[in-house]
């Protein structure tokens, strides 16, 4: 693994380092750029702004790893509030939810954590949106599958994560290229040993292309998460050589990175979902996202700078 990343996931795990980031008046304004706020009320209004500019949005409730099951019931009423906010409000056309297992339970028990998904895709049902299970460490990846697989029993929207940096990907994109089955295709931003990971950025690459391809050549609805300015001209050729018209498939950005490329791209008559965090837990997810790519911590660090 790449050294800096390797500091900035041990980053991750220290207090002092979230104390920094988080609480200071010249990072707070940094970390605020790319998080949306801390309650659904912050949410709903770059919802609401993003969808002015013609792009889609996927929301994340920040919080994972719950330690208990009255951690795991709040994080499911955060996400029934949510869905229920974004149909009151008109907006479950333009925003979906985007879930994490660990966040509701996966870490004490695989059963509930399916029951506790069940009950957020039936009310997503009801809303008239859709949700996304969001991929997280290596350890986890064949459980999220697990509960994918059942929910996709009802729900064959429920859509599910790939990340490129792992070995396994293409075979995973092999099995989930199924009818109506919503893929959305990343690098990754967690750590992992070097039996089951790509040992650099351009293996992750070639990974995250063959990987497109496959889900191109597939039946179902691939959703290309990447800011990566030589991928995107890149998705953009192996979506015209498999004869995929737009609205067939999607890219994926992160809130507050490469804006004007999303506006850009939805010009163009492209869909576009803006992945939107919000709420308390904002450090694991911003070190992740400075983890992923050594431009995320150099955009950072320019906007640090630019605030001080």
């Amino acid at each position: 693994m790449n050294p800096l990343r390797s500091l900035i996931l041990a980053a991750a795990g220290s207090d002092t380092v979230r104390r920094v980031v988080t609480g200071a008046p010249a990072t707070r304004g940094v970390v605020d750029r790319f998080i949306a706020g801390e309650t659904v009320t912050d949410a709903l209004a770059v919802v609401t702004r993003l969808a002015e500019d013609g792009l889609y949005v996927t929301l994340d409730h920040l919080g994972e790893h719950t330690e208990d099951v009255q951690q795991a019931e709040e994080a499911v009423q955060a996400c029934l509030g949510l869905l229920d906010r974004l149909h009151s409000e008109g907006l479950s056309v333009r925003a979906e939810v985007s879930l994490k297992l660990s966040a509701i339970g996966l870490g004490l028990d695989e059963k509930l954590a399916l029951d506790n998904a069940y009950r957020v895709c039936a009310a997503a049902e009801q809303c008239a949106t859709t949700v996304t299970l969001d991929m997280e460490e290596y350890d986890s990846v064949d459980a999220t599958l697990r509960v994918h697989a059942e929910l996709r029993r009802t729900w064959p929207w429920v859509g599910a994560v790939l990340q490129s940096y792992l070995k396994r990907t293409e075979a995973d994109a092999v099995a989930l290229a199924q009818p109506d089955s919503r893929v959305r295709l990343c690098k990754g931003a967690y750590a992992a040993g070097a039996g089951v990971a790509h040992p650099g950025g351009h293996e992750v690459d070639l990974s995250y292309v063959r990987a497109a391809n496959t889900l191109l050549a597939g039946d179902g609805y691939p959703m290309f998460a990447t800011h990566d300015p030589r991928l995107i001209p890149l998705l953009r050729e192996r979506v015209h050589w498999y004869g995929r018209k737009q609205g067939t498939y999607e890219y994926q950005m992160l809130y507050g990175v490469r804006p004007d490329e999303q506006r850009r791209l939805a010009a163009e008559g492209e869909t576009v979902r803006v992945y939107v965090p919000f709420g308390r837990n904002s450090y694991g997810y911003l070190m992740r996202r400075l983890a992923e790519r050594p431009a995320n911590l150099a955009f950072f660090l320019r906007s640090l700078a630019s605030r001080s």
